[in-house]
């Protein structure tokens, strides 16, 4: 039988409980740490105030590095064909890739305040370029649409700027009115009309449908992270139907389009007008469950028009199979993730709406294309968000998600661990052998570099 006597503790294991726990918030933080991070459970580490920078970070840098391969295997065989190098349009996309990361990280060294403050004149100048379009011998027209602008030997799409434009105004005008927004008229004006209905004017003034579509789904999500009046969505999605209905209506390539997509005939011709969709369903069907092998495609030995760009899904589902196809599916789960998680743990209006029109900006666009490459919707142009090849696309998209790590780096906390840890260059360093201190090889041994002489 076991006695106590004062001044003593009773041992743990004879009174079956455990000691006291620490009162003090620096005791009960040693004790944490003491049990290790591996004591904790999974769910636990993913509050952590770093998880949504990581997980923005980690699925943007895979998306852009498995697109460049990709963009290489599908565009290798198009350049050998037309006598040029097989690694050209891989070496410009990989450019577009560095400048799109510079800008990325600039972006992301900016502050929430300065963002705010950037988000007028950036529609400022996206509204001039876009008018530039229309402008004869500045704009350029690919495939039937005038989206392009040449400046120089420079081509690039500012209705892809105009994407981040319209988010960030509509997060500062929407930041700025708080419960206002309730009201109808402080939704529409000065939004609605005359900035949204401006921008979306001169895209459509240049036949592009597809990217017009896209900026109707970021209005949407910014509207509907606002908190406008639900009746708004109905009506908005009446009026623009309707205005979808009128562009294909007056255009008889967009008429075409439509009745040979809802033909089934046309959905089984593969040397028809709709030979681009069935050549994309063919190569999915070839790549079965497993793929045929990284390079290994036939589709793109020009039976597949625009491989590497708005059918590269196509070509992932060919060489790599349900696995390939459904990595980028995770990977874009994952971001949407992050956004979500964003959204949900700031308290800045101006960060939520902005981060729920880019999620809604990257997701929409890939669902968009990813239906029209297995048959879903009519082919629209649109290139798949970070894997696809095209400058303008690649690099706003990379530098709307700098935003986004941005916003992550302000959550409380983040910015505090970021700093406490070491860069990369201390972190690869730290492996290498170091010389101890000439004081410390002396006393290392013995004590001391004297002989010893005792004896």
């Amino acid at each position: 039988m076991t006695t106590t006597t004062r001044g003593t503790r009773r041992p743990a294991s004879a009174t079956g409980t455990r000691p006291a726990a620490p009162r003090t918030t620096a005791g009960r933080a040693a004790a944490v740490g003491s049990a290790g991070d591996d004591a904790r459970p999974l769910i636990g580490r993913l509050e952590s105030p770093l998880t949504t920078y990581y997980l923005i970070l980690g699925s943007t840098v895979t998306l852009v590095v498995f697109g460049l391969v990709m963009v290489f295997s599908a565009s290798s065989v198009e350049q050998l064909l037309s006598d040029q190098a097989s690694y050209g349009i891989f070496v410009r996309q990989l450019s577009f890739a560095v400048v799109g990361g510079v800008g990325a990280w600039l972006a992301m060294r900016l502050s929430v305040t300065t963002w705010r403050r950037l988000s007028a004149p950036l529609l400022i100048v996206v509204l001039l370029m876009q008018a530039l379009v229309l402008v004869p011998g500045l704009g350029v027209s690919v495939n039937g649409n005038r989206n392009w602008l040449a400046v120089g030997p420079i081509q690039f799409q500012p209705s892809e700027f105009a994407k981040v434009a319209l988010i960030l105004v509509g997060a500062l005008i929407f930041a700025n009115k708080g419960a206002l927004v309730a009201r109808a008229s402080h939704v529409l004006v000065p939004y609605v009309v005359p900035v949204v209905a401006l921008v979306i004017a001169l895209v459509l003034a240049g036949h592009d449908l597809g990217t017009a579509m896209v900026l109707l789904v970021i209005v949407g999500a910014v509207l509907a992270v606002a908190g406008a009046p639900t009746w708004l969505f109905g009506a908005g999605a009446t009026v623009g139907l309707a205005g979808v209905a009128y562009m294909v209506a007056t255009s008889s390539n967009r008429m075409d389009r439509i009745t040979r997509f809802m033909s089934p005939e046309c959905q089984t011709d593969p040397d028809g007008w709709c030979g681009q969709s069935v050549h994309g369903m063919y190569a999915l069907a070839d790549g079965g469950w497993w793929g045929v092998g990284l390079g290994a495609s036939k589709e793109k030995w020009e039976w597949l028009s625009e491989a590497h760009n708005d059918f590269i899904f196509a070509i992932i589902g060919e060489e790599l199979g349900l696995p390939g196809t459904l990595m980028v599916l995770v990977l874009f789960g994952v971001l949407a993730w992050a956004c979500y998680r964003l959204v949900k743990r700031t308290q800045d209006r101006f960060v939520r709406i902005a981060t729920a029109g880019i999620m809604a900006w990257l997701l929409g666009q890939a669902i968009i294309n990813i239906g029209s490459v297995i048959g879903l919707f009519p082919v629209v142009g649109v290139p798949l968000p970070l894997v696809s090849a095209g400058g303008s696309s690649l690099i706003t998209t990379i530098v709307a998600l700098g935003i986004l790590l941005s916003f992550a780096r302000h959550e409380p906390g983040c910015r505090e661990l970021l700093a406490a840890r070491p860069g990369v260059l201390s972190r690869s360093l730290a492996v290498l052998p170091r010389r101890a201190p000439r004081a410390a090889r002396r006393d290392g041994a013995g004590g001391s570099d004297r002989p010893d002489r005792s004896r």
